[in-house]
């Protein structure tokens, strides 16, 4: 994500004020679901899983995937959550600065992904600005890596960063756009752990070029994008009339978010070879007679083509697989993710239309197709829960 790093930080007062509004650990609900999943504290489900080279990254990621849904299964299983009760605070100012937080995160979603923003227009106000919080917490955790400082990100700063993590999960928040991530995990059965396998992603990057084949970019892919879906399947919420599993909702809200980042890498190929990035199965460009050496050269040949069509052939299956899940999603929320699924699948298409130059040729959808897209996604929204499942 390209723009200014947002480090919005509230005076200290209104940091004080702010921290009545959040539960304590002692109140937190997810303290009582680690207990029921069996989170070990503070490792990564993930991070201990890849110590066993027996398992596939897909296998690995699954592990968490189950224990996400076993957060939303348990919620469900209780009187659903009442999203409008406010804490009991010394003064109604309180609450002017967390409407205040959720309304920053509302603008920067406005700036930086204006036909989502639209898309959670539709969504109730509370899952609207929980959507917001989760975007612009991931936006920042993106920027660390991606923004203009990026120079000057180092491995110790990302373990402050995820220090950070840990107080807001904990009612603790740093500044006020940290305040309304942190009021919506106290409402929501969101777990820490995809937020913190983001930051694992961002580390990668800071030590990882190359990838050896596809299990290893998958773990890539899960960890900054695929973890975006674990945590907005929560807030989105699952269609009452839904006869999917959740654990299947769940795989397909991944499956977007692999096909995003999928799709990202594929657009991007020359802007990150000029970073001296390839995120590319070393593997799979070998099978096509392919090397760096090719990439850097940045020449479109019938080799580059062929190993093209056989990327962007995976990266569809992946939206394929996404299209299952996104009608099973409460009826509110199933617009902006359509909207964005559609867009993102046109990128392809584009990528196809530019005869796989993505060396020199950005991809990118034009403002007629992105508003052509969007009565079709709110058309695809209205037709409820499928039988796929």
């Amino acid at each position: 994500m390209a723009g200014v790093l947002l480090w919005v930080v509230c005076p200290k007062g209104n940091a004080t004020a702010l921290l009545s509004l959040i539960p304590r650990s002692g109140k937190h609900k997810r303290c009582r679901v680690h207990q029921k999943v069996k989170f070990s504290t503070g490792v990564s489900a993930i991070s201990s899983a890849v110590a066993n080279p027996a398992r596939s990254s897909e296998e690995k990621v699954y592990d968490v995937v189950l224990k996400q849904a076993a957060l939303v299964k348990e919620q469900r299983g209780k009187k659903p959550l009442d999203l409008g009760t406010r804490t009991e605070t010394d003064g109604f100012t309180d609450w002017d600065l967390l409407n205040e937080a959720y309304d920053r995160c509302g603008e920067v979603c406005a700036e930086y992904a204006k036909t989502f923003y639209l898309g959670t227009l539709l969504m109730t106000p509370e899952r609207r600005r929980a959507v917001w919080a989760i975007y612009v917490w991931c936006r920042r955790t993106d920027e660390l890596v991606d923004g203009p400082n990026a120079s000057h990100i180092t491995p110790r700063a990302l373990d402050r960063w995820e220090k950070r993590l840990d107080d807001l999960f904990e009612g603790r928040p740093y500044d006020m756009l940290d305040a309304a991530l942190s009021d919506t995990v106290s409402k929501y059965p969101v777990d820490i752990q995809p937020f913190k396998d983001m930051i694992e992603g961002m580390r990668l990057d800071l030590r990882k070029s190359r990838y050896m084949n596809f299990d290893e970019l998958y773990l890539y892919c899960y960890y900054v994008a695929g973890t975006v879906g674990l945590m907005s399947v929560p807030v989105m919420g699952i269609a009452p009339e839904s006869k999917a599993s959740v654990e299947s909702v769940y795989n397909a809200a991944l499956a977007l978010g692999i096909a995003n980042q999928l799709t990202n890498i594929l657009r991007d190929v020359g802007e990150d070879a000029r970073r001296g990035r390839i995120y590319l199965p070393q593997d799979e460009l070998a099978r096509f007679g392919l090397s760096d050496d090719d990439i850097f050269r940045g020449q479109v040949t019938d080799k580059w083509r062929n190993f093209m069509k056989d990327q962007i052939k995976r990266a569809r299956m992946f939206f394929d697989e996404a299209e299952k899940g996104v009608s099973e999603l409460n009826a509110a929320s199933r617009w902006p993710v359509w909207a964005s699924l559609l867009l993102y699948r046109q990128i392809l298409d584009a990528i196809e239309e530019n005869d796989y130059n993505n060396f020199s040729k950005r991809a990118y959808v034009g403002k007629v197709k992105k508003f052509a897209s969007l009565p079709v996604a709110y058309g695809r929204a209205l037709m409820g829960t499928s039988k796929l499942f």
